[in-house]
């Protein structure tokens, strides 16, 4: 387990969005990260009204969300063949790699925030 202080996770937050926001890559925001996220770190299937409980924010702001991260390729949209009136949300091959990428963007941030010397606490 990682044990960080209030300073020291901000210094690693602060390290990893500067060097994501430096990379060719899709500039999301927190909602549409956090959708992204849990699409690729939890087992499926994903719904907007399963995302929107998760979330607990509107079944609208969901979708607002997919329909950025459809553009960007990082995700899509499936009918459920269960359900023909439900939609899946589902991963893709660039939305996997960006997340690996960004992955290794907050190790990198983690790897320099540890040989910091007095790193904030």
């Amino acid at each position: 387990m990682v044990d960080l202080k209030t300073g020291s996770a901000l210094d690693l937050w602060r390290r990893a969005t500067i060097e994501a926001v430096r990379r060719e890559a899709p500039d999301l925001t927190a909602r549409q990260l956090a959708v992204l996220l849990i699409v690729y770190t939890t087992p499926p299937p994903h719904t907007v009204r399963g995302l929107a409980l998760q979330l607990n924010i509107s079944k609208p702001a969901i979708t607002r969300a997919v329909d950025r991260l459809s553009e960007f390729g990082l995700a899509k949209r499936k009918t459920d063949p269960d359900d023909r009136r439900s939609v899946l949300i589902q991963r893709t091959v660039r939305g996997s790699v960006y997340l690996s990428e960004f992955a290794d963007i907050v190790t990198a941030a983690a790897a320099e925030l540890a040989k910091a010397p007095a790193a904030a606490s």
